[in-house]
């Protein structure tokens, strides 16, 4: 039995050794035509046999190493399609796996760089221009191809834009309360705060309302001065620009108009349900 067993286990080594002989043989003689598929597809321009025939080469040899000029050719060329058809993420990917293979020659690997560069600074301006236009989400979809590894700051981006559209945001809402409290000078610096063309259009009937009020307070207020509209009086631009700067500085609007009254070299004055600010002199009581 033993004499059997052996010529049994050798005939399985053999048959074992060919079969992987055989396989072996077949990879390698299917990678010495892979090159010429690849640079026939090429030129023929069918880019997805030429993406396949690269992609197998690259698994044949080690770490793709000898792959001929024709992949980088294909897989540039594919690039561009994919990015002129609006898959910009497919062909970030894959113009940033060219770049990683390091095909080419040193020139061609830097028109790579650029054009990655390129195409990553175009999205970045869409999705500024989508931004502006009010579509917040259309514009951070924009950045999403934009990984932090490919693009360093895009994140950054996309959070400055979700916190400059949450800000305007909460500050549209509080213009409406304000509006509706009849507050105008605080509805009125809410306003200046705006910082997105397209929240101050969304504000432009609250400002529209406000400036109207707060033009009948000031012309109410002359008339209810009982004579106090000559020089002692300080009113118009420059109480206002006093005020405003006031208001910037964090102040509420009756201190605003306070200290705006006392810089100005006055006094707040109260007539009634109205005050006005009156400039000291010698003579004032």
């Amino acid at each position: 039995m033993a004499p059997r067993r052996l010529l049994l286990l050798r005939l399985w080594l053999v048959a074992t050794i060919g079969v992987v002989a055989a396989i072996a043989g077949s990879a390698w003689w299917w990678e010495k035509q892979l090159p010429g598929k690849l640079q026939q597809a090429a030129q023929e321009g069918d880019l997805e046999a030429c993406l396949n025939y690269g992609e197998q080469l690259s698994a044949l040899r080690w770490l793709g190493s000898g792959a001929p000029e024709e992949q980088a050719l294909c897989r540039r060329r594919q690039a561009e399609i994919l990015w002129n058809d609006g898959q910009s993420s497919a062909a970030l990917k894959l113009q940033t796996q060219l770049i990683e293979s390091g095909l080419g020659n040193a020139e061609s690997q830097q028109q790579d760089r650029d054009r990655l560069a390129l195409w990553q600074e175009q999205l970045r301006n869409r999705a500024l221009v989508l931004f502006r236009d009010g579509d917040l989400e259309k514009a951070l979809e924009t950045l999403s191809p934009l990984t932090p590894a490919s693009s360093p700051g895009s994140s950054a981006l996309s959070d400055t834009l979700k916190e400059t559209w949450n800000r305007n945001r909460l500050n549209h809402e509080r213009i409406k309360e304000l509006v509706e409290a009849e507050r105008w000078w605080e509805a009125l610096d809410s306003l200046n705060r705006l910082d997105h063309p397209w929240w101050q259009q969304q504000a432009k009937s609250q400002r529209q309302t406000v400036e109207t009020a707060i033009a009948e307070l000031r012309a109410t207020e002359e008339h209810q001065q009982h004579g106090e509209s000559g020089p002692e009086v300080i009113a118009g631009p420059e109480l206002d620009t006093a005020v405003q700067s006031s208001l910037d500085a964090g102040n509420d609007p009756w201190d605003a108009f306070l200290s705006a009254c006392d810089q100005l070299g006055g006094r707040v004055v109260e007539d009634g349900p109205e005050s006005f600010c009156r400039r000291i002199s010698d003579g004032s009581p």
